[in-house]
């Protein structure tokens, strides 16, 4: 009698707060269970399963790069391709336009996106927008009788709250898993350049990135992105994108296919036991501005270097520097950043209005003398990595020798090059320069001496 008494009370406990529509009879013996069904009945259709199809070069012998040797021996100039196949998930957003939010990971690179539905329907995808850094994508389907997920707000979620992840691990096909928050505003994982997870222990394996993490209401709370495993399959740590961020960047992807991040100014370091003992500090929460960029929002704001930056757009800063850079990269040019500092005993209110990155540049001359006329820069996000030749004085030797603005310099002296320090350390004052150019998908090398 005991143990059913214990039984019931679990059981009261765990399902106590379902909703009104969900709940059902808690009841043991000879009675029907509580039970997630309906709740998944509503909230299955929107979740799909995605397949990509991407073809990869494959690598031949460097000899078969020799066009005499493929005329010499006959060979087709076609490079030879492999089709690679991957599997993962996704989460109607918007039933009318069809808005499938997914991991960037899921899609990138991909040649063919293929959508499947519950119902079994296979649909044609195309990307609307990605952002690597915080590795959203959103794709869009034929806006055909579809089911959207209600959204919730991910700044309610708190740790103990129950959670189910809905997905297509392994390939399996739609599986549900559930479990609880286990905690949140994980950061400083290194998955991601922008992190603010949702840590669940609800089974997340591979394929399920992309898919959701609704509550028990059936909202989409988090998108799932990521497990932590060392043994490549689950062990109970996964971690879900909120819904409050994912969201957001969505609706930057959908206006501008991009996510156009801006530039508050300041470096900032994490507050360490001694910092917190040198700033006479009674809480270790909080980051120091270590550095303030001359003319920039955070300079016009009034932030100083010495700051401690507590709090920023009403959240207290609970995780140091990678808090803050998050909040950051999630506002646009012209938003405005409103933040609680330290300074000595004061607390400070200031707002900051979020500006416009800036691209270095650096005159061509500063890395080595045949470059004069030229102003050097760094290729954007969608670019492949090197230096950009950004401006070339006509009259310059650079320009008779063929150089023109959007050139991108990819290796130098036979070095890689992917930024302005890497081709200032392998580009020699005292000798000829030779260059690596990519121009409109076409590579060449170029001797300057």
């Amino acid at each position: 009698m005991l143990n059913k008494t214990i039984i019931r009370l679990f059981l009261l406990l765990a399902f106590a707060h379902f909703s009104a529509e969900a709940a059902l009879p808690l009841q043991v013996e000879g009675e029907q269970l509580p039970t997630l069904a309906p709740m998944l009945e509503r909230s299955m259709p929107a979740v799909v399963n995605i397949s990509t199809s991407t073809n990869v070069r494959i690598q031949d012998n460097p000899l078969l790069n020799d066009p005499v040797f493929r005329r010499f021996f006959g060979i087709p100039n076609n490079p030879r391709q492999q089709q690679r196949n991957s599997l993962g998930s996704g989460v109607i957003i918007d039933k009318d336009e069809g808005y499938v939010l997914t991991n960037n990971h899921v899609i990138d690179k991909a040649d063919k996106i293929t959508v499947t539905l519950s119902d079994g329907r296979q649909l044609n995808a195309k990307v609307l927008g990605t952002d690597p850094e915080a590795d959203v994508a959103v794709i869009q389907i034929p806006a055909d009788s579809l089911t959207a997920l209600r959204i919730a707000d991910s700044s309610q979620l708190k740790v103990g709250d129950f959670v189910v992840a809905i997905g297509n691990p392994f390939g399996l096909g739609q599986t549900v898993t559930s479990g609880i928050v286990s905690a949140l505003g994980r950061s400083g994982l290194g998955i991601e350049g922008y992190e603010d997870f949702i840590q669940t222990d609800a089974s997340i394996n591979p394929g399920n990135s992309g898919g959701a993490l609704v509550n028990l209401r059936g909202e989409f709370v988090g998108m799932n992105t990521a497990i932590l495993a060392p043994s490549g399959g689950n062990v109970g740590i996964g971690f879900a994108i909120p819904s409050n961020m994912a969201i957001k960047l969505m609706d930057s992807l959908v206006q501008h296919g991009e996510v156009r991040r801006g530039l508050l100014g300041v470096t900032t370091q994490d507050l360490t036991p001694e910092l917190v003992k040198a700033f006479n500090l009674k809480s270790q929460h909080g980051a120091a501005v270590s550095r303030v960029e001359a003319g920039s929002p955070a300079e016009k704001a009034g932030i100083e270097p010495g700051d401690i930056i507590v709090a920023i757009n009403g959240q207290e800063v609970k995780n140091g520097s990678s808090q803050i850079r998050t909040a950051i990269g999630l506002l646009q040019v012209g938003d405005t950043a409103d933040l609680e500092v330290m300074r000595g005993d004061q607390r400070l209110s200031l707002q900051a209005v979020i500006g416009k990155p800036k691209r270095p540049e650096i005159a061509g001359e500063n890395i080595h003398p045949i470059l004069k006329g030229v102003t050097l820069s760094v290729t954007g996000k969608d670019q492949i990595e090197g230096v950009l030749l950004e401006k070339i004085e006509p009259k310059s030797y650079a320009w008779k020798t063929g150089l023109r603005p959007g050139d991108i310099i990819v290796s130098a002296n036979r070095y890689r090059v992917r930024n302005l320090d890497e081709f200032k350390q392998v580009a020699d004052p005292r000798s000829a320069l030779l260059i690596n150019l990519q121009r409109n998908g076409e590579g060449f090398f170029v001797v300057l001496q």
